[in-house]
């Protein structure tokens, strides 16, 4: 009898250390508290030292592109390659592919088709926000947003232009919430004469991938409060 109420408690025991560590490595892989969703301005991602390789496609519109939507917490950091064994496959997302090709271009050397951009996009980011969506999901979940968010437009309609010249940071932020209804993060680089240039857009979007939120915390745009658009 005593060995059998042993041999039930051990069980018990191992059965519970087993559950608790499937539900701590789902809990670790997937939370997260909301979304980036950055997008890049082309001329300033080509206007650098390195420059950039048009895809295979050739030369993308010029047009503010998605470079990703990624999870993130509350505090500003943020999880990364959530899942080895969910790898991306183009054939998830062969509906999206022309979508994907016009509105998130690959601007890396040397020329690609867009697929390993892609593959990392879901990869690093993408697979830690599988609880609430899946490959098709997260990437049709991006290109939505896009269609939802026009940049470039909200940008012109201020006033704002890719034509070279310097256009304060205030003016970029303040027509960016006017437009969209909430305050962006703004990220920008160092062109190829060194200037400060207008590089990326940070947008918050709630943990469903569909609602804009006010952001939780902003992203270090390293900026001067003067930036350069350049042309496209």
């Amino acid at each position: 009898m005593a060995t059998t109420t042993r041999f039930l408690q051990s069980s018990f025991f191992i059965n519970f250390f087993l559950v608790s560590q499937c539900l701590f490595v789902l809990g670790a892989s997937q939370d997260f508290d909301f979304f980036y969703f950055v997008q890049q301005w082309p001329g300033s991602y080509c206007d650098t030292k390195q420059s950039c390789c048009y895809p295979t496609t050739g030369k993308p519109a010029s047009d503010f592109g998605i470079h990703g939507l990624w999870p993130n917490y509350n505090d500003g950091t943020y999880p990364s390659n959530c899942d080895s064994t969910n790898p991306y496959v183009q054939s998830k997302v062969s509906d999206l592919m022309s979508r994907m090709q016009q509105s998130w271009p690959t601007l890396a050397c040397p020329s690609g088709t867009g697929s390993s951009f892609w593959a990392h996009e879901w990869e690093k980011h993408g697979t830690c926000s599988e609880s609430v969506l899946d490959q098709h999901g997260y990437f049709k979940a991006a290109l939505n947003l896009k269609s939802k968010i026009n940049l470039l437009e909200i940008l012109e309609g201020a006033g704002i232009q890719p034509d070279g010249r310097f256009y304060s940071l205030s003016s970029i932020k303040n027509a960016v919430e006017n437009g969209i209804g909430y305050t962006p993060g703004v990220e920008c680089n160092a062109g190829a004469d060194g200037n400060s240039q207008l590089y990326q857009i940070y947008i918050c979007v709630d943990s469903s991938g569909s609602e804009l939120i006010q952001c939780p915390v902003f992203p270090k745009g390293k900026c001067a409060s003067s930036v350069e658009f350049p042309a496209f």
